[in-house]
């Protein structure tokens, strides 16, 4: 459920340090072939054969036509933006290929995770970083670059958008476990049948909780769960403190990300969007 926000933060943090808002749209435009790319193999990976109720394009057209696809926009992706005028079209396209490969690494680090029984909740917010925080990092780090911020304007946006990215993931964590199919596109619990590290589990696996510990044990064993299975997975998350931990969590991220884009002293107009754009990740309904 990106709702665009990561071209969104690119075109704000352009306009944030003084930047045309047109300036920005080769950053825009990259970062969402990326994620729509990233979608495309996620959904192969995890076998997901739906995407926001519709069908996946690997299960309309083939495992093949996923990949390639895929492969075409992260290509597509690198030659818009280094099409772009200087700085954005020289340097941004390292900051790009450095994003993709921290994104790619986090893809790969997760499905590691699923063939564990535990992971420790910093390898987790590790990997979180990777696949999710990344490229909200580097949409606000290019959008300041297209707008020719200096280079300390420029990292305390890019540390904006890594801490939006955190609390971006963890409530996208929560609702890929309680939240509404309607809302999230994948079926209840999707993520705890696939014995998914999310973050929420990860805090829950930890606690010294009975509930923590009946859900090591259901993690260890692997096989299909039953919908009253899943159900009371979920229950043994929240009754371990694994809700209302990352809820804070993505609250300490919110705050973190704020005080990052005052230091970056943004234009007034743009800074308001960065902020609304922050209280979206945190508050989105599930």
């Amino acid at each position: 459920m990106g709702k665009a926000i990561r071209p969104a933060l690119a075109l704000a943090a352009c306009e944030a340090v003084g930047g045309e808002r047109a300036a920005g749209i080769p950053a825009a435009v990259a970062v969402e072939l990326v994620h729509n790319a990233s979608l495309l193999h996620d959904d192969i990976i995890d076998g997901d054969r739906l995407r926001h109720g519709r069908p996946a394009l690997w299960a309309l057209l083939g495992v093949p036509a996923g990949i390639l696809t895929g492969d075409a926009l992260f290509f597509l992706s690198v030659q818009v933006l280094s099409e772009a005028p200087p700085p954005l079209g020289t340097l941004g396209v390292g900051r790009l290929t450095l994003a993709v490969q921290e994104l790619v690494h986090g893809e790969y680090v997760d499905t590691l995770l699923e063939s564990r029984p535990t992971a420790s909740v910093s390898e987790c917010a590790a990997m979180a970083g990777g696949k999710t925080g990344a490229l909200i990092a580097a949409s606000c780090a290019l959008g300041a670059l297209a707008g020719e911020a200096g280079p300390e304007r420029e990292e305390h946006l890019r540390e904006f958008g890594a801490h939006v990215g955190a609390a971006f993931q963890l409530i996208d964590d929560v609702m890929g476990i309680w939240g509404d199919p309607k809302q999230t596109g994948k079926p209840a619990g999707a993520d705890l049948a696939a014995r998914k590290k999310t973050l929420p589990v990860a805090a829950a696996l930890a606690a010294d909780h009975p509930a923590g510990r009946a859900l090591t044990e259901r993690y260890a064993h692997h096989g299909p769960l039953s919908p009253a299975e899943i159900r009371q997975t979920a229950q043994w998350v929240e009754e371990a403190g694994g809700r209302a931990w990352a809820a804070r969590q993505a609250a300490r991220h919110r705050e973190q990300a704020l005080s990052h884009l005052t230091a970056a002293r943004p234009a007034p107009t743009a800074a308001a969007e960065l902020a609304a754009l922050a209280d979206f990740v945190t508050h989105r309904d599930y």
